[in-house]
């Protein structure tokens, strides 16, 4: 029997697994130290867990575990990265430009407006029809003052994967510094830090099945390191790049989440991928009038965002009491506007107002995807025939 309402909703956050919850228990109560604390016990088995941890990321991501820098979640790594490169670039004197994409998330999008009203030269990019960006766009637009390009690994709306590792090279090779918010990629797709060439990457443990609350800024060391200058002060902690007490229950639930979430690689995807595709195949089959949103290859595997015709928005998300699902980005719900990654897509307001994302994990059956598509189905056929005649 299937208990409601169902959870479809894994873009905007994950239930953390159970083997994190308990691995993360003992750090409660137990070994409650300060890993900042180097002179007794308490402090060295903090300190020792929150390495471990770091080695965890690192193995699974592909990077130096001296780089993982531990935050409180991918909207202040995205900030420290984006921020940062630019206060230390300021100290050259010289004039900054900073490049990103229009179906950025908010937390990239927002910071980077902040420093155009500063003074820093920036340049949005428009995405295609799937929200892709093209890189010969990228490489058109940087000049001898770029000193970042920001580009989201797989959007979080539609799922739409970017070309992360031809982007990385071109920057590479232009000498200038790549970021990439990698937050909705990791645990869902390979994700290699060093293959892609970034620079800069974030992450979520909240995503993958890990806690809220903590996430990692990954940075490339080596002769040509990203310079950053912190966001605040105080401390020195995470090699002075983020001052603050390590949240060590959530560090440990982090690496762990990574480590499950790295190693379930191979099965994982193609079990989200057909439950995907059986959801878009019947609703597309019992519902004329439906639109795919998001590239139709190149996606995330727990992903389906759809548009419906025939509906008023409100009413349709209305309408969704017995599934959680949402109609765009959960960090942009409060914002009654359409989604803006549709629209820089190129849908229409009706179509973009009428919108559900599907976001299916680890928890997902079966039998919940096939309550979704005849509940769905049934709601959507019913506003239909209430909606008034034009």
């Amino acid at each position: 029997m299937t208990t409601l309402p169902i959870y479809l909703d894994n873009h905007a956050t994950t239930r953390v697994d159970p083997r994190v919850v308990e691995a993360m228990s003992p750090f409660w109560s137990e070994n409650y130290g300060n890993a900042a604390s180097i002179n007794h016990a308490f402090g060295w088995a903090a300190r020792d867990a929150v390495q471990a941890a770091r080695q965890q990321v690192a193995d699974c991501l592909n990077c130096d575990s001296r780089g993982v820098v531990y935050t409180s979640g991918a909207t202040e790594a995205n900030n420290l990265a984006i921020k940062g490169v630019v206060a230390a670039e300021r100290m050259s004197g010289r004039q900054q430009h900073v490049i990103t994409t229009a179906a950025e998330h908010r937390s990239v999008l927002e910071p980077i407006r902040k420093l155009e009203r500063s003074g820093v030269v920036v340049t949005v990019l428009p995405v295609d029809e799937f929200a892709r960006i093209d890189v010969a766009a990228i490489e058109a637009a940087i000049r001898p003052e770029t000193v970042l390009v920001s580009v989201m690994w797989a959007n979080n709306e539609v799922g739409t994967l970017n070309p992360i590792a031809e982007i990385g090279q071109l920057c590479r090779q232009r000498g200038v510094l790549f970021h990439c918010d990698a937050v909705q990629a990791v645990g869902k797709v390979p994700v290699d830090f060093t293959a892609s060439q970034a620079d800069l990457l974030s992450l979520s443990a909240h995503k993958f099945y890990g806690p809220k609350g903590v996430g990692c800024l990954l940075i490339r060391r080596g002769s040509k390191a990203a310079r950053l200058e912190p966001l605040f002060d105080g401390g020195g902690h995470e090699a002075h790049l983020r001052s603050g007490t390590l949240a060590v229950p959530l560090i440990v639930g982090c690496g762990l989440a990574c480590e499950l979430a790295h190693s379930e690689l191979n099965t994982e995807p193609a079990r989200l991928m057909s439950l995907r595709d059986r959801l878009w195949a019947e609703l597309s089959s019992r519902l004329p009038g439906l639109t795919l949103n998001g590239h139709p290859l190149e996606r995330l595997p727990g992903n389906l965002n759809i548009s419906v015709d025939g509906v008023d928005g409100d009413v349709l998300m209305n309408a969704m009491t017995q599934i959680a699902v949402s109609s765009g980005s959960a960090c942009t719900s409060a914002d009654p506007e359409p989604s803006y990654v549709l629209r820089a897509m190129g849908r229409s307001d009706r179509l973009t107002r009428a919108s559900l994302r599907f976001g299916l994990g680890r928890f997902t059956i079966t039998d919940e995807v096939d309550f979704a598509i005849d509940y769905v189905t049934k709601q959507v056929v019913r506003l239909r025939e209430a909606a008034p005649r034009p």
